[in-house]
């Protein structure tokens, strides 16, 4: 993939350009701020009188309805959660969506799976950091910036993706480097990783190591430090040098215990299982399933969210917390 960089971006493309973000949450306050600092002219468009909207203006940031902001906006950037924003564009963006304009997302999911629909005219990109926005904020204020990847699935005015690059470098993504990627490609990696890695996979992987250290007659804080709290460690040594670079900083046991084990606890036949999940992704079988959670309350997510107030390692996790003096 090409890497972008400072030197592909070109900032006067966003002169006399007023970008509306939709939504002021972690992304949402992070992304406006950071566009704001960079002397770019910014709106906020959220629920009047609402949390957000007292944030946005501790933040001084210019507060309006997300319909005001969205007539306004040359550029409109919706940051809000995936499984509003197809209500909320329908019903206070669309009217105001002109030809010219471009509609903006960090996330590709309403466009991917047809919640959303781009009339003709509109430029439709994606701008996503891959960073939580905290950590977009924090490193935009030391001059570092976090990668990020960018993509064009509506090019209507021949300019899409010089949009997309300028505010990539108004948020100093590309000082550390921006990749080009499809709405789809974005998505469905983005969806997979979380599922079967990062979320859903490591939490099933760490909740059964630390079971069955406790079965087996081990103390809960041990086991909760062995299999959840040194994960921060072995995150920092593959982000730092990948995988060859984490077993060179691990000690000969580990490794040799790592290697031989680990092709054992995650075999060929998670492989298979993990393909299905992507088939499934791919298909919009899954966006499917989430919005009828949705519009059903989130019912299975209250639910499971409450279930894990109980578990052994969610408690024994609070109490190590609170007996360290120091953050752990």
């Amino acid at each position: 993939m090409k890497i972008f960089t400072d030197a592909d971006a070109d900032l006067s493309v966003l002169k006399g350009r007023k970008i509306a973000i939709i939504g002021y949450g972690s992304q949402g306050c992070a992304q406006a701020l950071m566009l704001k600092d960079s002397g770019i002219d910014v709106v906020v468009g959220v629920r009047e009188g609402g949390k957000s909207w007292k944030n946005a203006e501790a933040d001084k940031q210019k507060v309006m309805t997300i319909t005001e902001a969205a007539r306004k906006a040359d550029i409109v950037h919706i940051l809000l959660p995936d499984e509003v924003q197809q209500a909320v564009y329908e019903n206070e963006i669309m009217e105001h969506m002109h030809s010219g304009k471009t509609l903006s997302f960090s996330a590709g999911v309403n466009i991917v799976f047809g919640l959303i629909k781009p009339p003709r005219g509109v430029d439709v990109i994606e701008v996503a950091p891959i960073a939580p926005g905290s950590d977009a904020r924090k490193l935009y204020l030391e001059n570092v910036g976090v990668p990020a990847v960018i993509a064009v699935y509506k090019n209507e005015t021949g300019g899409a993706r010089e949009t997309a690059l300028a505010m990539a470098k108004a948020m100093k993504f590309t000082k550390v480097g921006v990749m080009e990627g499809t709405f789809a490609q974005e998505t469905h990696t983005d969806l997979f990783g979380e599922q079967v890695v990062l979320c859903g996979g490591l939490i099933e992987l760490v909740k059964h190591g630390f079971d069955t250290l406790v079965e087996g007659g081990y103390p809960e804080e041990m086991a909760y430090f062995e299999v959840l709290h040194q994960l921060e460690v072995v995150s920092s040594l593959l982000k730092k040098g990948g995988i060859s670079g984490m077993w060179h900083e691990v000690s000969n046991t580990a490794e040799y215990g790592g290697r031989t084990v680990g092709p054992k606890i995650i075999g060929p036949e998670v492989k298979e299982k993990m393909k299905e999940v992507l088939q499934r992704i791919e298909s919009g079988s899954f966006i499917k399933e989430f919005m009828k959670e949705y519009r059903g309350g989130m019912l299975n997510l209250a639910k499971w969210r409450q279930e894990d107030k109980n578990l052994a390692i969610e408690k024994t996790g609070q109490k190590i917390r609170r007996l360290f003096k120091k953050p752990l």
